[in-house]
């Protein structure tokens, strides 16, 4: 057996048997971090397998391992794609390449798991919890999901190799971007019609976020260290955004020098991701196109970026939390052993007598129109 498979079965091990009992939801409040693991491929050295909560009013101290399903034939957890949560109906959801897992966040108890046709990738739910944009793996169609059963209600077929959702916080639009296609698609949610293409774009969409009144679109596309700006109105593609005094490099995955891209929730920064420097380049965003700013290291390369719902912490996919304000480090994630704790999958949950009340988004998504 080759180390490298022998590594991740111990770690495998040693993750379950950790989970075998895990501690529920019940009379928790506060701000929690769901951290859904394997979130970086199926490296089980970064967190091992499930889903992990981290208490953010106490410095982010771990709490417990939510036992999670999805496993592969031989028995190893599957790569998480995706994560979502709703407070309106307290569930979680995790994607991984095959099926989609709907957990009680109450309880902790998962409620159902299902596979789709064309496998699953990072997905989106509606503000009112009911309904998920979940996309195929790499695939023609997205799949139109009853949140609650798991059934499908529709299917949408851009053909574009479906990869990452968002639907925007009013709930009206989905945006779905494919890693084959330079065009951003929309869809109206009270149809399930796709109604729009915004681009194109001068590569494929990778990674992307939108502004909270549904305007704009930042993403990421192939061979870009930087990003391109869409106008979510008029179709058009506005600017294109070229990080300056770094150079593009060999990157551990994703094949794209920036592979992750956020807002803070008042809109005023935008955090980039860049693999080969591993680091994040901060940009102000109050102007058009934003102006980059400053730049912080990371641990290791980084895929992804998120921020609390208060604005005041970033994490990146490495694991280490940012204080905005400061640009500093105030912690770093680590499991009950004491492992690292990298995922490109997370989303915040506040609870208030155990039950839960407001949920973030896997994606640094703008929320100026909703406040």
């Amino acid at each position: 057996m080759r180390p490298f498979i022998l590594l991740l079965l111990c770690a495998h091990f040693v993750a379950t048997t950790f989970a075998a009992d895990p501690k529920p939801a019940a009379g928790q409040t506060g701000r929690f971090l769901y951290v859904a693991e394997p979130g970086i491929r199926n490296y089980l050295e970064l967190g091992g397998h499930g889903v992990l909560v981290f208490d953010i009013d106490h410095g982010h101290k771990f709490v417990r391992r939510i036992a999670a399903a999805g496993l592969d034939t031989n028995g190893l957890p599957l790569n998480v794609k995706g994560v979502c949560a709703s407070a309106a109906t307290g569930r979680l959801y995790v994607s991984t390449l095959k099926t989609l897992t709907c957990f009680d966040l109450v309880t902790d108890s998962i409620l159902w798991e299902k596979a789709y046709p064309g496998g699953c990738d990072r997905m989106s739910i509606t503000p009112d919890g009911k309904t998920i944009y979940l996309p195929s793996l790499e695939g023609p169609h997205w799949h139109v999901v009853n949140a609650l059963d798991g059934s499908v209600i529709t299917k949408l077929v851009p053909d574009s190799g479906a990869h990452n959702t968002i639907v925007g916080l009013d709930g009206s639009k989905a945006y779905l971007a494919g890693l084959k296609s330079p065009l951003l698609r929309v869809a109206d949610v009270a149809t399930h019609k796709l109604v729009r293409e915004v681009g194109p774009f001068s590569g494929p969409v990778r990674p992307f976020t939108v502004n909270g009144a549904q305007t704009l679109a930042f993403v990421n596309v192939n061979d870009l260290l930087g990003f391109e700006i869409g106008d979510l109105r008029s179709g058009k593609m506005l600017h294109r955004v070229e990080v300056v005094g770094f150079q593009k490099g060999p990157v551990k995955r994703h094949g794209c020098p920036s592979h992750g891209i956020g807002l803070t929730p008042d809109e005023k920064e935008l955090w980039l991701a860049d693999g080969a420097n591993q680091c994040m380049h901060i940009f102000d965003a109050t102007v058009m196109p934003p102006k980059q700013v400053a730049t912080v290291k990371l641990r290791d390369q980084p895929g992804w970026v998120t921020f609390s719902l208060d604005g005041k912490l970033a994490y990146p996919s490495t694991g280490e939390v940012f204080d905005v304000a400061t640009r500093k480090i105030i912690v770093a994630l680590k499991d009950e052993l004491g492992r690292e704790v990298h995922s490109e999958k997370l989303v915040e949950i506040h609870f208030a007598g155990g039950k839960p009340v407001r949920n973030g988004d896997q994606f640094g998504l703008g929320r100026v129109a909703i406040r």
